[in-house]
């Protein structure tokens, strides 16, 4: 066979056999494979989407159960710890001359800053604070329902200073706040893909398969919506939500902004694969079996090429984790006491605080992390989608 999708990275039942026989064996697991094995197959020869899979969810796992990854809640501050360095674990003490094992970060010393002659903080390698893992801390609920107050890490003495991304102006935890933000930034990008995906679907799948003036009159709106000047429609839409709307309904109001100019592109690709399926045998026999037109568009077509689907939303959700952002660090997007990766790069706009704490920026390196991730892995999911292709 000369199409057959990644032979050399098949399952071999014999691995010692000879090689006529194992390339015998490989093509007859071809033959019978389902979409999804071939699609496995190749998948886990792009080792770049594989280890970008696992980031993405070891990603959504910290959105999941942020708060096990926080120290303290996102909103308690400390003022006598404003822009608070970063305090870097360490396993090994060595101060007593003789090695010492055991987690403990050090302790701050006040200096004063010679050009501008303020209250500035660094880290002192004299104090040692020791810190644990599974240590407990405040309470909370897993999933919302669970009780609980383990964390991954916490000190050992309640009080002791631990900011391992540092603080910020109010003196509240970076890497708290980064954990609470990541569940708000990446559940927008995937409720927002979620609901593109019907509107995608839905109305491309409709666009494709009747054609005629339904499709003239989609596409005209599609066109018209690509036509405008993103910025500043994600401004005008936002902005026109009211101010006094709770955090919560703000939230759902700007992943139904992002969702309202993201479905575009999806129902392009839809409609052109209706285009081509809708005069095929099987939406044939489906018609003559009787099914109704949304059955056939649901149960028949849209299974035919469900795999290019999920690579078309895994490379979609990075936009809409980038448009929450940019939204946020904007004012336009959320608002505290909502934390998201946007919300917290606020803190970053102003160049003197960036320059005072650089930390402010781990957020910055949140998004990059996940949006290359989603990238990389889309486009092995992409390529996978489509096992025939060399």
């Amino acid at each position: 066979m000369s199409q057959n999708p990644s032979s050399n990275s098949l399952p071999v039942e014999n691995p010692d056999a000879p090689a006529e026989f194992v390339v015998q064996e490989q093509e007859s697991k071809v033959m019978v494979a389902s979409q999804w094995q071939l699609m496995w197959w190749k998948l886990r020869r792009h080792k770049l989407a594989m280890i970008s899979g696992v980031v993405v969810i070891f990603i959504y796992f910290v959105a999941l159960f942020a708060e096990f990854f926080q120290v303290v809640p996102p909103d308690q501050f400390a003022a006598n710890y404003t822009y608070a360095p970063p305090q870097p674990l360490h396993l090994i003490d060595n101060s007593s001359g003789s090695p010492q094992f055991g987690l403990f970060v050090s302790g701050y010393k006040v200096a004063i800053d010679n050009f501008s002659f303020k209250r500035t903080f660094e880290v002192d390698p004299t104090q040692k604070f020791p810190v644990r893992l599974f240590a407990k801390g405040f309470e909370y609920k897993i999933l919302g329902f669970i009780p609980a107050d383990i964390h991954l890490i916490g000190p050992v003495n309640e009080g002791d200073p631990l900011y391992i991304f540092g603080a910020d102006s109010l003196g509240q935890d970076v890497f708290s706040r980064l954990m609470g933000g990541t569940r708000i930034s990446m559940s927008i990008g995937l409720l927002g893909v979620t609901v593109s995906l019907i509107l995608g679907v839905l109305l491309g799948g409709i666009s494709g398969y009747f054609g005629g003036w339904i499709d003239n009159v989609i596409q005209r709106v599609i066109e018209f919506l690509r036509s405008l000047p993103t910025i500043p429609l994600w401004m005008s839409l936002a902005a026109a939500l009211p101010v006094s709307w709770p955090p919560l309904a703000i939230y759902f109001g700007i992943t139904l902004i992002l969702s309202f100019i993201g479905w575009t592109g999806l129902a392009r690709v839809v409609r052109g694969r209706f285009l081509a399926l809708r005069e095929e045998d099987f939406v044939l026999a489906a018609r003559l079996d009787g099914r109704t037109q949304l059955q056939i568009i649901l149960m028949h077509m849209v299974p035919s090429f469900l795999s290019h689907i999920i690579a078309s939303i895994t490379l979609a959700i990075p936009g809409m984790i980038l448009s929450e952002t940019a939204l946020s660090f904007l004012g336009l997007g959320l608002k505290p006491p909502v934390v998201s990766w946007g919300v917290l790069l606020q803190d970053a706009q102003n160049i003197r605080a960036v320059a005072t704490a650089p930390w402010l920026m781990f957020p910055g390196l949140a998004v990059v992390l996940a949006v290359l991730s989603l990238n990389f892995f889309g486009d092995g999911l992409r390529d996978a989608a489509d096992p025939y292709a060399r």
